[in-house]
């Protein structure tokens, strides 16, 4: 949100965006209320008004101008909802005349979906107040509070549909001696006969049945980017379909296996085990996803990506209600409480912030990167764990072991083998990249690259010894 104190410099200047908007004076007034819905459902904005698009400052002394009165009275004659709406009348000095221009600052709505008086939804998307279609208006409602998705009814769902052996986990956890169908009452997970979103997630033996994107993607790569085509490169691949609470455990089984444990000759000659990353990091990153990811977004899933250097946990949907990532680290809100409760009382998940603390806590102990969120296209979030340099190389090195004859690695230099080390990670090298990572010149350089070649290790590819695109690649084994 922008601050309210605003120089006429800044406001002629800066470029209109995701919270700044300028309007003439000689505009509808009743034009302006999609600016401000747009404002209101998103994260808050100024418009400024008696300024052109251009920066030009015009204000409102002039025969086409509208009042500012006309102005004012838009938030209540051409909205609807709960608006938040402040202003400021600020005096300018126009071709030495005394002027005015209206700043309105626009608060953003937490709990409700703002509309124009003919019942349209409009949202700020950067520059632009974007009508929203339908769908996009229920998934605002969903992401405003106005709509549950946890609570829609399934209507042909029925309690022949639960997992009745994970209900009695459930149920045990619990420690009551209440029915199966009460205790899904007790939740809100069964109304009527019928399951209802949170209920089918949480304990549907089947739940893709009924949202088909309710699933998880385990992949695991060999390198560290996502290759296509005949360069695809991913070596496991896992669908995970079942109720929540049985993704949980099969998910941190399977990344179990795949993670390794790397054992070190530190300066004292003592042999110290360091894992790629901590459990409580990765695990507790994936029980959010799991938690509180947006199931209303139909067409996507989940995905977990392992790749040398990283790990990275994929959710489908916005961060939640009133969090950003600016304040996760202090705000508490769950999309979806009733899952969040349930997951709970099986011991698995913690107030959102506090394991979100946690996990940087936990990085910061082993010595790793801070994890990184982020919101790729707007729609969705991301959080990657970075592995450290020490477990990298020594994945490198049992890379080259596993593809090399030890006999033929032996007679490689250092040089060599730092070649040889940056192409297990990478898809080529060129000579001044090899220059680059080894800190010697072009002859020196060539001279290692056409060793390797003649060890039959690494493959030359061009038109000629000139080609400035000529590059080298690792030999196919």
């Amino acid at each position: 949100m922008l601050p309210k104190i605003l120089t006429l410099e800044y406001l002629s200047n800066e470029k209109e965006g995701q919270y700044l908007d300028r309007k003439s004076a000689r505009i509808k007034p009743s034009d302006i209320a999609r600016h401000i819905v747009a404002f209101a459902n998103a994260n808050g904005g100024v418009l400024a008004i008696g300024i052109e698009d251009n920066g030009e400052i015009t204000g409102f002394n002039n025969k086409d101008s509208k009042s500012i009165n006309d102005f004012l009275n838009v938030p209540f004659s051409s909205c609807k909802g709960r608006l938040k709406v402040e202003h400021e009348i600020r005096k300018v000095t126009i071709d030495s005349k005394q002027d005015s221009i209206l700043l309105l600052f626009i608060e953003p709505s937490e709990d409700a979906v703002i509309k124009t008086s003919d019942d349209k939804v409009y949202l700020r998307v950067g520059d632009k107040s974007k009508l929203l279609n339908h769908e996009q208006v229920t998934q605002l409602e969903y992401d405003k509070g106005e709509r549950i998705f946890e609570d829609i009814i399934v209507e042909d769902s029925s309690i022949d549909d639960v997992d009745l052996q994970l209900l009695q986990q459930y149920k045990e956890k619990l420690g009551t001696s209440l029915s199966y169908e009460e205790i899904l009452d007790a939740r809100g997970l069964l109304k009527k006969g019928h399951l209802t979103n949170a209920g089918i997630l949480l304990f549907a033996k089947h739940p893709t049945k009924f949202l088909p994107n309710a699933r998880l993607r385990l992949l695991k790569f060999d390198g560290t980017r996502f290759e296509t085509g005949q360069r695809l490169n991913i070596i496991k691949e896992i669908n995970y379909e079942d109720a929540i609470p049985k993704i949980i455990q099969q998910v941190k089984n399977a990344i179990t296996l795949q993670l390794r444990e790397f054992q070190y000759l530190d300066e004292n000659g003592v042999f110290k085990v360091i894992p790629e990353y901590p459990e409580f990091a990765w695990f507790e990153g994936i029980v959010n996803s799991l938690t509180h990811r947006n199931y209303s977004i139909m067409g996507d899933h989940i995905r977990v990506s392992l790749y040398d250097d990283r790990l990275e946990i994929l959710s489908p949907g916005k961060l939640p209600n009133i969090v950003t990532l600016d304040n996760m680290l202090n705000t508490r809100y769950s999309r979806n409480p009733r899952i969040a409760r349930v997951l709970g009382e099986f011991g698995w998940v913690k107030e959102l912030n506090e394991g979100v603390k946690r996990i940087y806590d936990e990085m910061q102990m082993y010595f790793l990167k801070s994890p990184t969120y982020s919101e790729p296209n707007g729609n969705s979030v991301l959080l990657v764990l970075e592995n450290s340099i020490t477990s990298r190389q020594l994945r490198t090195d049992d890379k080259i072991s596993s593809m090399f004859d030890q006999e033929i690695l032996g007679q490689l230099n250092e040089f060599e083998t730092t070649i040889i080390q940056f192409l297990t990670n990478n898809k080529s090298i060129t000579i001044k990249t090899a220059k680059n990572i080894l800190h010697k010149g072009d002859t020196f350089s060539r001279k290692q690259l056409k060793h390797l070649e003649e060890l039959d290790i690494i493959e030359w590819h061009g038109s000629n010894k000139s080609d400035p695109t000529q590059y080298y690649t690792l030999k196919s084994k």
